[in-house]
């Protein structure tokens, strides 16, 4: 159980932390984010030369995720993938982790999900504002 939940834990922090930044650097932010991802198994992920055509292909799509959170999305679910195949064929993310690959494709998919709503802040959706007007004010307003 811990093996699925601290992941998806992980990747709620992620945005969380990651939301503290202020907009358009969040997004650019994020950008770099997935370009690094992509460089994750370069130094030992046991696939030869397809790790390096997966870091480039990533690349790319970070460079396009500097202008789209979609496109950001799209770069976190395509290292789910690569993760999976890590998991099941390759060698995992963190030499001394045997399961680590997989738990990183847990995390990305709830970092994906906050990308494709536009990356929003949820610490503006904790914040709520207080109406403008006091409850005693709307109704003196609506009585004249």
């Amino acid at each position: 159980m811990t093996e699925v939940l601290l992941p998806i834990a992980i990747g709620l922090v992620y945005v969380l932390l990651s939301s503290l930044i202020p907009e358009p650097q969040r997004r650019r932010f994020n950008a770099l984010m997935v370009a690094g991802a992509g460089a994750a198994y370069l130094s030992g992920g046991g696939l030869g030369v397809w790790e390096v055509v997966f870091c480039a292909v990533l690349t790319l799509v970070a460079f396009r995720g500097l202008d789209s959170w979609t496109i950001i999305g799209i770069g976190w679910l395509l290292h789910t993938a690569w993760d999976v195949v890590h998991h099941l064929k390759g060698a995992p993310i963190l030499p001394f982790a045997a399961d680590s690959s997989f738990g990183c494709a847990l995390t990305d998919p709830v970092i994906a999900l906050w990308a494709f709503t536009g990356g929003r802040s949820p610490w503006a959706w904790l914040r709520r504002k207080a109406p403008a007007f006091s409850p005693a004010e709307v109704d003196r307003s609506s009585a004249r």
